[in-house]
């Protein structure tokens, strides 16, 4: 008697499960709907990312001061946006030195713009997690942080920026810095 992994000559529609008589013949009909899958989301990304206008982003440097710890820092960011109508992702790096201690923030921080008519300035809300590495008399501890921003921008580059830090970020930092267009 011949069961149904025996037969092996029934593969031709791998749209229909039914018709596979053998383990073999299963795993081509699901590596081919995989591989359909994966092409199909592949072209969809492809036709999301060609379809989409050319739009302003930047990569900028920054610098201030920060109380709680009290210390002078220093940082890059990127611009990528608008994500959404006026919402920018502003992913940034920041290091502070001072109060016997250096603090290393990755911020991932979203902001929203705020178009006033008739200037060249723009001010914007934002907020954002962190990763804020400290290190003190040579012990480095990561801690997660939040931070809640406000800033103004002009269109050609120059910003400041207040940000007000929760959880185990610097508490508040005031800064400065240029986006490259």
């Amino acid at each position: 008697m011949e069961g149904p992994v025996d037969n092996v000559d029934n593969v031709d529609n791998v749209d229909n499960v039914d018709n596979v008589d053998n383990i073999d013949d299963l795993e081509e009909v699901w590596m081919t709907r995989k591989m359909r899958f994966v092409i199909s989301m592949a072209v969809l990304v492809a036709g999301v990312l060609t379809a989409v206008p050319a739009r302003a982003q930047g990569a900028g440097v920054r610098a201030g001061v920060s109380g709680g710890p009290g210390q002078f820092y220093f940082g890059g960011h990127d611009e990528f946006g608008p994500v959404a109508d006026q919402f920018w992702f502003r992913p940034n790096v920041e290091i502070g030195l001072g109060d016997h201690q250096t603090v290393v923030a990755v911020n991932f921080e979203f902001a929203y713009r705020l178009l006033l008519p008739q200037t060249d300035w723009h001010l914007y809300l934002g907020a954002g997690p962190a990763l804020n590495i400290v290190r003190v008399a040579g012990n480095t501890d990561p801690k997660g942080g939040l931070n809640i921003l406000v800033g103004a921008q002009h269109r050609g580059g120059l910003f400041t920026e207040l940000k007000i830090g929760l959880v185990d970020s610097p508490e508040v930092k005031f800064g400065v810095g240029y986006t490259f267009h």
